[in-house]
């Protein structure tokens, strides 16, 4: 399996919506490359986004509902990934109701 492109919304301590696009320089040009940062950079929530989008779930923490990060209405885990020549999209998302702050979580 390769990861061509990672989008997170909202997730953990990361409050934005951001895409990494892998199938682009810099990221095309190496075969080998580090997540590195400060504590609280966002190193693990990137890990959590692309199990989330697999898996559905955390392992560190299996309540699904806590990776929303505080105060958002709606968050969104999704990977572009190939496999065997193939082209796959898996994504997990959680909102609110009414996309309202208050809102319930919607299972």
């Amino acid at each position: 399996m390769r990861i061509s492109k990672l989008t997170i919304q909202n997730l953990n301590s990361l409050r934005l919506t951001a895409t990494l696009d892998f199938t682009l320089p810099p990221l095309s040009n190496t075969g080998l490359f580090a997540i590195t940062g400060d504590t609280g950079a966002g190193k693990s929530t990137l890990l959590d986004a692309i199990t989330l989008a697999l898996y559905g779930k955390i392992p560190r923490n299996p309540a699904t509902k806590e990776a929303m990060s505080y105060g958002a209405a709606e968050s969104l885990a999704e990977v572009e990934f190939e496999q065997g020549g193939k082209r796959f999209l898996a994504k997990w998302s959680l909102r609110r109701a009414r996309k309202q702050i208050g809102g319930k979580i919607q299972e």
